[in-house]
């Protein structure tokens, strides 16, 4: 995401215009999307936004103006990126120039235009776009694992108990650690303890499935959001998951380490009527259990049980 092209809405109703609009900027390395009025402008803006949009002032239906002054609105009042706006005009007065920068525009540019000059604005904006995407990398990833950090991998956990529930499907949760994680930082220090964390945090992100979730809980411990999940397939999952580290020798400082890890899961099938911090905290429960048996093993809480426990 952080490195893939920027996304540029162009709205603008010539469509000869347009569409020379659209090539020289497609040239320039971005990603275009072409519409003809302010009402697909603004669907658009509501369902899949870009992150620069280039607005022609006198449009159909929505004018630009007024485009500039709903997308304002919208990332005041919700949780939205922010959309870098440039304003393209003819209107060229002093008044105008304020009129548009007051309505949310970031940059405006008047017809006839330059090329190089709107080339040279694009990039201001590309800019602040590179920003925001690293700012929000480093707010959501953890920087050693590149997994998920804490607070996203508890928001998306949220975000997928409350999809469960919704369309009454099960959800699966693995709480994952590493076994002797402490000795491994006592024999080949914190940096050793960090390349071996690293190390299997990748690979279990490789074996999960593209729509599941997987983020680091704390310290060597590893959530994994499994949606559409009962208990019997998460276990060949969790269990899928601790061969994959176990198969292949990490290898730290010219020496095969031989790194095994413990699961414990859960899933809320029918329905259960446990909160996703409860279901957290079995899997937690069923972590030590599967520590307790011996370590290198899964360990996965049937729904009966949690219905039991009710």
């Amino acid at each position: 995401m952080i490195n893939s092209p920027i996304k540029i809405l162009i709205v603008e109703d010539d469509r000869i215009s347009a569409r020379i609009l659209e090539h020289h900027i497609k040239e320039w390395g971005y990603e275009t999307l072409l519409v003809y009025d302010g009402e697909k402008a603004w669907q658009i803006f509501e369902t899949d936004p870009p992150e620069m949009a280039l607005l022609d002032w006198m449009i159909p239906g929505i004018n630009g103006l007024e485009l500039c002054r709903r997308v304002r609105l919208k990332t005041k009042t919700k949780e939205s990126d922010y959309i870098y706006i440039i304003l393209l005009t003819a209107r060229d007065e002093r008044s105008d120039l304020i009129q548009g920068l007051n309505a949310g525009a970031d940059d405006y540019v008047t017809k006839p235009f330059d090329l190089l000059e709107l080339k040279a604005r694009l990039n201001t904006g590309r800019r602040i776009i590179e920003l925001q995407r690293l700012l929000k990398k480093e707010a959501t990833f953890d920087w050693l694992t590149g997994l998920l950090n804490r607070r996203s991998i508890l928001e998306q956990a949220e975000k997928e108990y409350l999809r469960s529930k919704r369309e009454n499907k099960p959800l699966g949760l693995i709480l994952i650690d590493i076994d002797d994680f402490k000795k491994i930082n006592d024999s080949f220090g914190h940096y050793g303890g960090d390349v071996i964390l690293a190390e299997v945090s990748h690979r279990l992100q490789k074996k999960i499935r593209a729509y599941d979730k997987i983020g680091r809980y704390g310290g060597d411990e590893i959530l994994v959001i499994v949606p559409n999940c009962n208990h019997a397939e998460l276990e060949k999952i969790a269990d899928r998951l601790r061969h994959s580290i176990q198969a292949k020798p990490i290898i730290f400082n010219n020496q095969s380490l031989t790194i095994t890890i413990s699961a414990g899961g859960v899933s809320n099938e029918n329905n259960s009527p446990f909160s996703i911090a409860e279901l957290i905290n079995f899997c937690d429960h069923a972590l030590f259990q599967a520590k307790k048996l011996g370590r290198n093993r899964t360990f996965i809480i049937e729904s009966i049980i949690l219905n039991e426990r009710r």
